[in-house]
């Protein structure tokens, strides 16, 4: 067989018939049962390694709220396995796709809508390390390319592992952990430094817009977990993601509490250390933002993060979008976080409009000074036009959050109109 010749599996669907897909190239259909590697008695299981999904997999809700159940495939040329995953969903992009290769196995773990669909496999030869992953957005379908070690053909994709082929709510899903080395760290404030880490080339992960991980470190003995969320080019130049291959380093500014327990040992780090990072969790979606006009960002100290992708998504996707008006809350002026990034694009921008709040500030400030009231408030959330349609985002410390959602809730904003960020 050529390089140009796939070996390509059949996609059984509803019906067990196998529904053949030509790749564009000359194919050899496998046996309907060579998705996975079987044993004789795996009678029991032969649904489920052919990439459909078992009943008992499927929660009841499923059938009548969440999307369509999804299906997989392989094929394969002398040199490359591509696994593609057809999740029946448009709104697929590559933030969609967390992905790990560990030892033999293979996860992959897709979010449609607010479902996890799970790829997991003990694979039956040998891979490399690195691979790629491709989303056709306007087909819903999501391509992962291994490159093997050897140029064999493989008989079958591999054993299914915990969970495999299952599509359930992302909110029940667990956190899946991958190590991430610390590349840099840098002071940005006398108390909030910017680390930056680097995933491993046998890991895809993105994390959406608006969505944070969890850190975990052992701590005299106990695992400890805390929520970040990462954030865009230290430099803020252009709006754009960091230029940097792959998307395989990940920033996120962190305050260190000196007597705190997690942000200490964080800082202990040394360059080249390793610390656990989580798959994306959140609930913000993308589309909140469509055919936004007016968008405001009320924060206070580090909680600012989770508006930094915010903000940069938001002046560079949304056609629609009027103004953007950011209002940061903190103690001093030395608290704040990137002042003369956010003026800088305030100033180069005319639709970002940019307000500091200080509780403390010293008798030179002129500029507004309390916290978070209606009076301040009800001047902030000013609307384009009566009609405009409007967003409301809000992070910071639990009592700052429920006072300015009571506040904004008092102000007859709706509930469709405001997000918090919480973890």
């Amino acid at each position: 067989m050529s390089g140009d010749d796939l070996v390509v599996t059949a996609e059984l669907d509803a019906t067990g018939i196998p529904n053949e897909k030509c790749h564009g190239h000359t194919f050899v259909s496998h046996l309907p049962f060579s998705l996975l590697c079987t044993d004789a008695d795996y009678n029991e299981e032969k649904k489920l390694l052919n990439g459909m999904l078992p009943k008992s997999q499927v929660t009841d809700p499923l059938a009548k709220e969440g999307p369509s159940s999804p299906s997989y495939d392989w094929f394969q040329t002398d040199a490359l396995v591509t696994i593609v995953i057809y999740t029946k969903q448009k709104d697929i992009s590559l933030d969609s796709v967390t992905a790990d290769h560990w030892d033999d196995s293979f996860r992959a773990e897709t979010v449609i809508k607010d479902y996890s669909y799970l790829i997991h496999i003990a694979l039956s030869h040998e891979i490399q390390e690195d691979f790629s992953v491709r989303v056709v957005e306007n087909v819903g379908k999501v391509e992962i390319v291994l490159k093997k070690k050897e140029n064999t053909s493989w008989k079958c994709l591999g054993h299914p592992l915990e969970n495999h082929n299952s599509l359930i709510p992302k909110k029940d899903t667990d956190l899946y952990y991958r190590k991430c080395q610390l590349i840099s760290k840098e002071d940005v404030t006398h108390d909030t430094k910017l680390f930056c880490l680097m995933l491993p080339p046998s890991i895809h992960l993105q994390v959406p817009t608006g969505q944070h991980v969890y850190f975990k470190l052992t701590i005299t003995g106990t695992e400890i977990v805390k929520p970040y969320t990462p954030v865009s080019d230290p430099l803020f130049s252009e709006l754009k993601e960091p230029v940097l291959p792959n998307n395989k380093y990940i920033y996120f500014l962190i305050k260190i509490y000196p007597a705190g327990l997690f942000t200490p040992e964080l800082d202990h780090l040394q360059i080249g250390d390793y610390v656990s990072v989580s798959n994306p969790k959140g609930n913000f979606k993308i589309s909140q933002f469509q055919e936004l006009e007016d968008l405001f960002l009320l924060t206070a100290g580090t909680d600012f993060t989770p508006m930094v992708k915010v903000l940069s998504y938001a002046l560079t996707n949304i056609p629609s979008l009027r103004k953007v008006k950011l209002m940061f809350f903190n103690k001093t002026e030395d608290d704040i976080i990137w002042r003369s990034q956010l003026e800088k694009l305030s100033f180069k921008d005319k639709r970002f409009d940019l307000e500091f709040v200080l509780s403390a500030p010293t008798s030179e400030w002129n500029g507004k000074r309390g916290y978070i009231s209606p009076a301040l408030l009800s001047e902030f959330l000013k609307r384009s036009l009566n009609t405009t349609k409007v967003l409301i985002c809000i992070c910071g410390p639990m009592p700052f959050t429920e006072q300015g959602m009571k506040l904004l809730h008092d102000l007859n904003f709706s509930k469709d109109e405001i997000h918090s960020f919480t973890a």
